[in-house]
């Protein structure tokens, strides 16, 4: 297993097998998890293609476990960070941490795709 992020909100590692698993921690964790959660289900449940697809999520652990949506992006300007991250409200989503950091690049499909959703909202008239 390869650790890909430690900091104060998370740790994420990546096994072998392609799978992401994320722990939560810190502030709030329970909440930021719980969001995440809801959020990859409802965009999942919308036929969104180029977000992570939840495998698992444990409350009692505060994990979720989900596919790799690739690798992470080190250069990628301003306004196609924008134009990436503004696919996610035709499926009910705004992201609220529209940063670089958050777009992975799947080689398999040559897709952008967008990832961390602890923040994210589902915008009015989408919610079920």
């Amino acid at each position: 297993m390869l650790k890909v992020k430690d900091t104060l909100r998370s740790t994420v590692n990546l096994t072998f097998d392609g799978r992401v698993i994320k722990n939560y921690h810190g502030p709030d964790a329970p909440t930021r998890f719980t969001n995440e959660v809801r959020i990859l289900k409802h965009l999942e449940n919308s036929g969104c293609g180029f977000v992570p697809k939840l495998i698992e999520a444990d409350e009692t652990k505060l994990r979720i476990i989900t596919n790799n949506c690739g690798s992470r992006v080190e250069h990628l300007d301003e306004k196609r960070i924008q134009e990436l991250f503004a696919e996610l409200e035709p499926f009910g989503v705004r992201h609220e941490d529209p940063d670089k950091r958050n777009v992975t690049y799947r080689q398999s499909d040559g897709r952008f795709c967008v990832i961390d959703f602890e923040f994210a909202t589902i915008l009015p008239g989408f919610e079920k």
